[in-house]
């Protein structure tokens, strides 16, 4: 990338994105001029603490240089619908290793703790991702994951932000928790006949039904929103990431679609990177221990 250049460029736009009124010490929380030592390091005038641009970030302690990932940083959120750990490799000569963990831990920083929850009228709904359809060869991926889908309703038309979930089934316990986890109570929350959702009502939703066995419409009309999402996610995953994946990764690439779903209206590619990278700089740090067997998002959520 001619904007990085290498790690010193790399560092400068890191440090901008932290502390874009001036270094504030990690420890006693005074701005001031750092003195700079060897190996990056940045001393407090008044604590003597040390720290560097990277630690405590998604990026602490990382081996890897910094020009390789704000190279996948680019690559992940300028292209139309993101890139698979293997393309990167293939167009870059990075080792799928390397490519693959730091994927995972921006999948990790595209969720912001703090994000506000869905609000106005959500349409909800869950689909099955993964396993074989009928004639479909078996192998990786074939193993089927119920995935809860949220998307705002817009007046009088279009959508607004998405929720994704993995859960473990469609009971009431499992989409309840996952509603009230990313979904403002008061909102109005539309759904079918499916009595999975019938407790709605008791955690302080309106709960608009569509019985699907006497609706006129088919599925995708009564519920266009969660269709179409489920629709493109399926395409995403077949096309981007040749429909190959692990179930205990999934949640992580529904972070990552519903990062580049929610932002699909910003013109300039440039500012969903400085996002990525904004966020990136604000998560905490994320060992290759963390990411190899699938994420612990139930941690995330702890955080938030």
């Amino acid at each position: 990338m001619r904007m990085f250049p290498d790690e010193k460029s790399c560092t400068a736009y890191l440090s901008r994105l932290r502390w874009d009124d001036g270094f504030i010490c990690p420890r006693c929380k005074k701005p001031s001029i750092p003195w700079e030592q060897t190996y990056k390091r940045l001393v407090c005038p008044y604590c003597r603490h040390q720290t560097t641009v990277t630690a405590g970030t998604v990026f602490d302690k990382t081996r890897t240089p910094l020009t390789t990932w704000l190279e996948i940083a680019w690559h992940v959120t300028t292209a139309k619908n993101g890139m698979s750990a293997k393309t990167i490799e293939q167009t870059s000569g990075i080792s799928y290793r390397v490519v693959w963990t730091i994927l995972q831990r921006f999948r990790i920083a595209m969720v912001r703790t703090e994000r506000e929850k869905l609000s106005g009228r959500v349409e909800v709904d869950e689909t099955l991702i993964g396993g074989v359809d009928k004639g479909g060869r078996r192998g990786r991926g074939s193993e089927k994951s119920v995935v809860v889908i949220a998307i705002e309703l817009h007046d009088p038309k279009g959508f607004g932000r998405i929720r994704m979930r993995v859960i473990p089934d469609a009971s009431s316990n499992s989409l309840t928790k996952s509603i009230s986890d990313v979904i403002e109570p008061g909102s109005t929350i539309c759904t079918d006949g499916w009595t999975g959702y019938n407790d709605l009502e008791t955690l302080g939703y309106d709960h608009e039904m569509t019985i699907m066995s006497t609706s006129e419409g088919q599925a995708h009309v009564s519920m266009p929103g969660v269709h179409r999402i489920a629709a493109l996610l399926k395409r995403w995953i077949l096309g981007t990431h040749q429909g190959s994946f692990s179930t205990d990764h999934l949640q992580s690439y529904l972070e990552e679609f519903t990062f580049r779903f929610n932002r699909r209206t910003s013109k300039d590619r440039g500012l969903v990177f400085r996002r990525l990278l904004e966020q990136a700089i604000f998560t905490s740090p994320i060992t290759e221990d963390d990411v190899t067997n699938g994420y612990d998002w139930d941690k995330q959520d702890r955080r938030s």
